[in-house]
């Protein structure tokens, strides 16, 4: 072992003793005092390893929240002064920092307001709500940007880092910022609100949304750009363009590489045809099919891992192909996980065959339905998640035998 990596194992140690101190409330001056050398001297790979040996070591993601701000806090100044390559112009990371860049200005749009009022806010919080409720409202395009970590840069990171547990961390904070947003937009709708409510839950919106674009520009991003390939950038920059670009001009979308995509069947002979007892149909219309469908598929193998994904006009939940192979428990936050993992243990013992849900979302009615892939032998053979639209479905009454498109 090298003398670098001695080091860098010791200073990890360090700093995991300086964690779990804070985590079991020991004095906070003292640890650093003692952990100073390896405190100054902290990478964002050191950041990432840390939490990934945290979690190792079976502390949960909400247990490493509880005291992230902390650390990190510790942590920010030697963070802030690492020197890295910034993403080229025109990638994937690139237009991710723009979007950040973005959000802090609308952010500090409403800390304007905020500040205008200053002194007069339970006085005033009636008119403050009128002028901040469009500007909450401005903010829920940026999920977009959660939206593609979590479907495309995750599942890449997660097949090159050895230390890729933090992201499900990040996940979580995920779900924070949304709830929080959620939150603060029912408050500043509702007549009855207080101010006082309000200002606790709107410190907790910023101090979540600004420290997690800290721990994207001084922790993930770093690590990424070290040990990225130009190429997988690339895959995931054609990717992206699934998805809105939110608060920024959407870039101009390349020629996509069709030997990038994990998606991508390549038919042995172009007459090549998926034939069984009920009929032929060649790949490419078998693929028309299942994305005509007015649903959602997702296929995950007896392995855990996603084999395939449909493309309907409209998904309900976000899909990338980077998802492709991927272990179905990573593309669930840690919250919602357990359910998966319980669904698919019970598949698995033959003790289900199918497990539905079904909840409102964006004014839709959404149910989901889960159901075990098995063959004619009754052998276990993987997943089919389904989610359909019923919105309309729910409201239909008597009968319609005649066509009417009026």
């Amino acid at each position: 072992m090298s003398k670098n990596n001695n080091i860098a194992n010791k200073r990890l140690e360090d700093l995991l003793a300086f964690s779990l101190g804070i985590m079991h409330g020991e004095d906070g001056n003292k640890l650093i005092e003692k952990h100073k050398d390896a405190i100054d001297n902290i990478t964002p790979q050191d950041m990432l390893n840390l939490e990934n040996k945290q979690m190792q070591m079976g502390i949960s993601p909400a247990d490493i929240k509880k005291d992230v701000e902390k650390v990190i806090n510790v942590f920010f100044k030697s963070l802030e002064k690492y020197q890295w390559d910034k993403p080229k112009e025109g990638s994937f990371l690139y237009y991710l920092m723009l979007e950040n860049d973005a959000y802090t200005f609308k952010l500090n749009q409403i800390k304007k307001i905020l500040k205008s009022y200053k002194g007069r806010e339970k006085e005033e919080f009636k008119q403050l709500k009128q002028d901040l409720l469009p500007k909450f409202q401005e903010l829920k395009p940026f999920d977009n940007h959660y939206i593609k970590k979590e479907n495309i840069l995750f599942p890449y990171l997660e097949e090159l880092w050895d230390f890729y547990r933090p992201l499900s961390v990040m996940w979580s904070l995920h779900d924070d910022i949304r709830k929080s947003l959620k939150q603060l937009i029912a408050m500043l709708e509702d007549e009855n609100s207080d101010w006082d409510k309000f200002n606790k839950r709107l410190g907790k919106f910023f101090s979540l949304s600004f420290r997690m674009i800290q721990k994207e520009n001084m922790i993930v991003f770093p690590v990424a750009t070290e040990t990225v390939s130009d190429n997988v950038w690339r895959k995931m920059h054609e990717q992206s363009f699934e998805y809105p670009f939110p608060f920024i001009e959407a870039p101009k979308k390349p020629k996509k590489d069709k030997s990038s995509s994990k998606v991508q069947i390549k038919p042995i002979e172009k007459a090549g045809q998926i034939i069984s007892e009920t009929g032929a149909m060649s790949v490419d219309h078998t693929l028309m099919a299942f994305n005509h469908l007015p649903v959602d598929i997702t296929v995950v193998d007896e392995n855990d891992k996603v084999l395939f994904f449909n493309r309907p006009d409209e998904r309900f939940f976000p899909r990338s192909p980077a998802i492709i192979g991927r272990s179905v428990q990573n593309c669930h936050p840690p919250e919602s996980v357990h359910v998966v993992e319980k669904i698919i243990e019970a598949f698995k013992k033959g003790e289900k065959d199918k497990a539905e849900f079904w909840i409102q979302m964006q004014g839709k009615f959404i149910l989901i339905k889960y159901f075990a892939l098995r063959n004619d032998d009754g052998e276990y053979k993987g997943v089919l998640e389904v989610g359909q639209e019923i919105t309309d479905i729910k409201k239909l009454e008597g009968e319609r035998r005649l066509l009417d498109w009026e």
